[in-house]
């Protein structure tokens, strides 16, 4: 329910790496008959890209999930043996333990069927009035599921001590409103199939052809209403369009058909003063819908997104039409991954602390917090010296930027306080129930924070997440165990190749406190204008620059890259880049500077490393969902993009004016 953590999150869930032991860059990935001020990203990636596919399994592959992948290796050495044995009644081994247990029986599974929600599409069916229709949507919600619209709680934009309670758009069954808005054959397809799909799972409840058709229809016109109704993903980066706070009792009067205070009560907030309406002109659909929209139509819809939440956890009838869709018909994914990986990813999700403190105990040794530790103050202070020479922000803005920078606080390899889940009760009686306990104990667990203090010690990553993520309203960076180990990070490895690879991840984050976001936070998280008007003109300026820059590159042919969807993501990547090259220079400085390794410089060796990174292949329909929802660019755009605008790239490769991989200088973006 961390909604606005989600808009910081900055590593996007693609790419790969061979598992071949090597403590720094493997030059087997390399294909050095390419000209790296040609074609730096095959130069980088070549090797791998020649000798690697996409698993049947994946909508893409690479280094994040080359990682994860080992990672989920370890999680399921773990919870193996957790399930193998009786634990005492209550702990979180036994929660975990059973939790795994129940998600691997897929004998009891397909024996169950759909009958462990039987008595939710029995709550559906008793529904008489719209009240009903709210206190079902609710429902729905607490255990996980997402009709009509969403509630996250977060700390309050203006002020970040406190958390509040956001309003969110939300409701439909594709990925964005554009996939029932926009035109052309792909997303005709896109509709058509979903159409079918939901005739399927109609059908699958026991409805004839007649009526599955009609409900899907049904489904569709709803769903399409609320989509025309929703800001796109690049108004929704608007935040201070989406801090709209209100009253129970005045949002009443902009959406009479939503009494606010019953609905809070529903969630199980006792008394909520205010709130934020994310999106007015949504809610106010929603409540004209409310009263326009007949109750049968919305018992059809709200039966459409329980089974729809619940599909992936049922018997095979149910979760393979799931994945054929889903999976399949929108990301190209040809096969389902092993149950033992599905089942694994929900226990990260639903009880990622419980499991993670076993994670970490075993898997992050103190070494590698401790070196983390020193790159992230190398980070800083490359950062800081950064903020100092700017030449085009002036020593009042550069104050205020020097202070958020030093109150930033780092988090590594995981929470210094273990989350409690003694209020979580698992059972060994149907794996789509314990999903739904464990859905609904992180629900109420955030409903209780509503007006209360935020808790900075919270982290909203697992441990084992191969993730890293900022949180301007905490002013913090965060870097879990998952993702603190080759090929991103070696503390045995040189250090170009780590300050290139983890060190540009660190960089990034930091970057993020600074971009066009994370700039509108204040030292202490508050949305606060801490900009001169002359400096925030220079910096719209110099980030146009990074729109123009990614709004030219295309993929799939003749589809673009959106560079105001991703803007927040290649500042970071920009000057991620940037500042890590600087920190590496401080690390040389400090440790002495090693000779050519494999015939590289450490400055060549560190944007190999970078490169390395986003080497990968993505699926054609996983790429084209990418560039409609993802704020984050594809992998060889993130490879690439920062480094033809660097000098210290260009020196190192000796890349000329006119190559490729040199940006012209007039069209060079610089920032930080």
């Amino acid at each position: 329910m961390n909604k606005f953590m989600l808009f910081s999150i900055t590593l996007a869930f693609l790419v790969g790496c061979a598992p071949k032991e090597n403590h720094g860059i493997n030059p087997e990935f390399m294909d050095t008959s390419i000209d790296p001020a040609k074609d730096f990203y095959h130069y980088a990636d070549g090797g791998w890209l020649k000798k690697n596919q996409i698993p049947p399994s994946e909508s893409s592959w690479g280094t994040f999930a080359e990682l994860r992948d080992r990672n989920k290796e370890k999680l399921h050495t773990l919870l193996t043996d957790l399930a193998a044995t009786d634990h005492e009644a209550g702990t979180n081994a036994q929660k975990v333990g059973d939790s795994y247990r129940t998600g691997m029986d897929s004998a009891t599974i397909e024996q169950q069927g759909i009958t462990p929600i039987k008595p939710y599409l029995d709550e559906i069916d008793a529904i008489k009035s719209m009240n009903d229709v709210l206190k079902n949507s609710v429902e729905q919600q607490k255990h996980g599921g997402g009709p009509m619209f969403g509630v996250f709680v977060d700390g309050d934009f203006k002020n970040s001590k406190i958390n509040a309670a956001y309003a969110y758009q939300g409701g439909l069954g594709l990925p964005d409103r554009d996939y029932y808005l926009d035109k052309g054959e792909k997303f005709e397809n896109y509709r058509n199939e979903y159409l079918k799909h939901l005739q399927t799972m109609f059908g699958l409840l026991g409805e004839d052809a007649k009526k599955a058709e009609a409900d899907a229809n049904t489904v569709m016109q709803i769903e399409t209403r609320l989509a025309k109704s929703s800001r796109t993903r690049v108004q929704l980066r608007d935040l201070a369009a989406m801090y709209n706070k209100r009253t129970p009792a005045q949002a009443n009067k902009e959406t009479p058909n939503i009494n606010w205070n019953q609905y809070f009560t529903m969630l199980g907030a006792s008394t909520v003063e205010y709130f934020v309406l994310g999106q007015p002109e949504f809610f106010k659909e929603v409540s004209s819908m409310l009263k326009e929209v007949s109750t049968d139509e919305w018992k059809t819809y709200l039966r459409w997104h329980l089974i729809k939440a619940a599909a992936p956890y049922l018997s095979s009838n149910f979760a393979n039409p799931n994945f054929a869709f889903f999976r399949g018909v929108l990301l190209g994914v040809k096969e389902m991954k092993p149950r033992w990986k599905r089942v694994t990813e929900q226990i990260d999700d639903g009880l990622g602390e419980a499991l993670g403190q076993l994670y970490a105990e075993k898997y992050f040794p103190s070494e590698a917090k401790t070196k983390a530790n020193q790159m992230v103050d190398d980070l800083r202070e490359a950062v800081k010296k950064r903020i100092q020479n700017l030449d085009w922000m002036s020593d009042k803005t550069k104050e205020k930027a020097l202070e958020k920078l030093a109150k930033m606080t780092q988090k590594i390899g995981y929470p210094d306080k273990w989350r409690d889940y003694s209020a979580l009760e698992i059972k060994r009686d149907a794996y789509v129930l314990n999903v739904v306990r464990a859905n609904e104990f992180e629900f109420k667990r955030n409903v209780k924070k509503i007006g209360n203090p935020v808790d900075k010690a919270e982290w909203g990553m697992t441990p084992p997440t191969v993730n890293a993520y900022s949180n301007p309203l905490n002013n913090e960076i965060v870097f879990p165990a998952g993702i603190l180990q080759p090929p991103f990070f070696d503390p045995k490895a040189d250090e170009a190749s780590n300050y290139g690879g983890m060190g540009a991840v660190i960089g990034h984050e930091i970057s993020h406190e600074f971009d066009d976001q994370g700039n509108k936070f204040d030292a202490d998280g508050n949305m606060n204008n801490w900009w001169t008007p002359e400096d925030k003109k220079k910096f719209d300026a110099r980030a146009q620059v990074v729109v123009n820059q990614y709004d030219a590159y295309t993929v799939l042919d003749t589809v673009h890259v959106n560079g105001k969807l991703t803007l927040g993501e290649n500042i970071a990547d920009l000057a991620g880049t940037a500042v890590a090259y600087d920190a590496l220079q401080l690390a040389l400085t400090r440790n002495g500077r090693p000779g050519k390794i494999d015939g590289l410089t450490p400055e060549q060796r560190f944007f190999i490393a970078w490169a390395n990174v986003w080497g990968g292949k993505t699926r054609n329909d996983a790429l084209l969902n990418q560039v409609k929802t993802d704020p984050h660019s594809p992998l060889q755009l993130r490879a690439i993009g920062p480094l033809s605008d660097t000098q210290a790239f260009f020196d190192a490769f000796n890349v000329k004016p006119g190559d490729p991989m040199r940006r012209p200088d007039s069209l060079i973006a610089k920032i930080w």
